[in-house]
């Protein structure tokens, strides 16, 4: 939530400050994963968005919304816990909502993420990674990969069962709101995914799957590994088509094509540490 003290109009005489104009995300590594290459028979890629600042990509998204409302002149940022609360308060004079997911701006913010890999990989992907929660990442890959001229690059879309509204607006052919999210990964927990996610299903070739919270959370153990990197079952959803080997299945089927390469969005690591993720694994049995 941001408050202005007047309004949220710039001045005209008001001078830009260094937090308004410059990312406040950093350009993250893209890296070929030598261990996932071997196990899966192609090259895979990793777009770190887990080394962040904030061990996210979402910094990338609500900073430029943040941003943006700055240089309204909104100057004062605070959380609330209750989002009735906040969008409430949106309504009032010199307020503006700040939404986790569903805004373009957060979708724009989110594009730089693969403007910056369509640089960074030596190649165009065969197909890209992405978890889904609420949508801002997909929404935001997707335009990114409209972007840069990857409309033919069909784009992997994973959640873990208990938090996927994605695959339940899929199959319904509408938006759904889940009861509740049972799910391990509680990054990935929006009842309901941004209507803009569902809308990319009409327009790009999108290959959705539901793993297990114990797929998504062996991932992160063997990412761990393989990697010496923490990350979240939120993210390790992601990780599991290639763990899983989930692409050989897809490709069989003939819903893809042979691949050369595939870029993995790391999403993050926010809330995970190795006593968490000792605790997932006892939660669910795998210790």
């Amino acid at each position: 939530m941001l408050r202005s003290q007047q309004s949220c109009h710039a001045s005209s005489w008001r001078t830009l400050t260094k937090m308004e104009t410059e990312a406040l995300h950093i350009k993250t590594p893209v890296l070929e994963s030598h261990p996932l290459t071997t196990l899966s028979g192609f090259r895979v890629f990793l777009k770190l968005e887990n080394v962040q600042p904030v061990s996210s990509f979402k910094i990338r998204g609500v900073g430029n919304l943040c941003q943006k409302a700055m240089r309204k002149g909104c100057n004062h940022m605070s959380w609330d816990d209750a989002d009735a609360l906040a969008l409430k308060l949106a309504k009032q004079p010199g307020y503006a909502y700040i939404p986790p997911f569903n805004h373009p701006d957060i979708w724009e913010g989110v594009a730089t993420v693969i403007q910056e890999s369509a640089a960074q990989l030596p190649e165009k992907p065969s197909a890209v990674v992405v978890s889904v929660g609420g949508g801002g990442l997909m929404a935001g890959v997707l335009q990114g990969m409209q972007d840069v001229g990857w409309n033919e690059v069909p784009l992997i879309a994973m959640e873990t069962k208990g938090a996927n509204c994605f695959d339940a607006a899929v199959q319904a052919g509408k938006l759904v709101t889940l009861d509740e999210i049972t799910s391990i990964a509680k990054s990935l927990g929006a009842r309901t995914v941004a209507a803009k996610a569902l809308e990319w299903t009409h327009k790009h070739k999108i290959i959705n799957h539901v793993c297990s919270d114990q797929e998504a959370v062996l991932a992160c153990e063997r990412f761990a590994d393989d990697h010496r990197m923490l990350v979240e079952p939120a993210c390790g959803a992601s990780l599991a088509c290639v763990y899983e080997r989930l692409f050989k299945g897809w490709k069989e089927q003939g819903k893809l094509a042979e691949l050369k390469s595939v870029l993995v969005i790391v999403c993050g690591g926010n809330i995970v540490s190795l006593k968490a993720l000792k605790e997932w694994k006892e939660k669910l049995g795998l210790s």
